[in-house]
């Protein structure tokens, strides 16, 4: 009987042994590997990603038949602005006057649309993404607060035509930071007509329209690149 006891003892220990040893040949032989993520991130730059983040929408413009009784302005647009470049205040009551807007301003904004509320269309936000929006856009509350000043507001980017050559496509007349994407003011029934764009389903803009550095003129380019007097 002992006999037997000792003969399992050294069969279990000789099984193991070849479960051990084969684990780890098997081990020594495997081949090292890359990972490969199944969905990689869109290689766009940010400030190209907003040039395409409307375009779904571009189709549809083109087909959407224009509401002359409700569409805006060109002076309407920059009246309701402090400075060309600066961000739109809120024309409207807002629903919660200490809330960030976020959702509330989205509601609207996100995607555009009638607001039957303010007898007007809704202009789409280039950027959803970033939701504290109230950090940016004021409402219009001057009468208690402020007092007229003689601050004098620069001369924004003006209609017509500013192709660089003839027959070449306009160039983009201001910066497109936090406007990157082009259809939320050149298309959709919230444009101003003076500015709607007559092709909204050819998505990449940027791709024929080029920016334009209005601080900089073409003589202070060359004299800057080739030291000229």
């Amino acid at each position: 009987m002992k006999r037997i006891w000792i003969i399992i003892f050294f069969s279990v220990l000789f099984v193991a042994f070849v479960i051990v040893w084969n684990k780890s040949y098997w081990s020594g032989l495997e081949e090292s590997y890359v990972p490969v993520e199944k969905e990689k991130p869109h290689p766009y730059l940010p400030i190209d990603r907003g040039v395409f983040s409307g375009s779904e929408r571009g189709l549809r413009y083109e087909e959407m038949p224009y509401d002359e009784a409700h569409q805006r302005s060109l002076e309407t647009y920059y009246d309701n602005r402090a400075y060309d470049g600066a961000p739109p205040s809120i024309p409207h009551p807002v629903k919660e006057e200490r809330s960030m807007g976020s959702v509330t301003c989205l509601q609207c904004h996100k995607s555009g649309g009638f607001v039957s509320k303010f007898d007007a269309y809704a202009p789409i936000t280039p950027h959803p993404e970033m939701i504290n929006c109230r950090q940016c856009h004021v409402t219009k509350k001057t009468e208690a607060l402020f007092v007229k000043t003689e601050f004098i507001k620069k001369e924004h980017a003006s209609v017509g035509n500013n192709n660089a050559l003839p027959g070449s496509p306009p160039v983009v007349p201001h910066h497109i930071q936090m406007r990157e994407n082009c259809l939320s003011c050149h298309a959709g029934p919230a444009a101003p007509a003076e500015i709607r764009v007559t092709h909204p389903q050819r998505e990449n803009c940027m791709q024929c329209h080029v920016l334009k550095m209005q601080e900089v003129t073409d003589r202070e380019m060359n004299t800057t690149k080739f030291n000229l007097p």
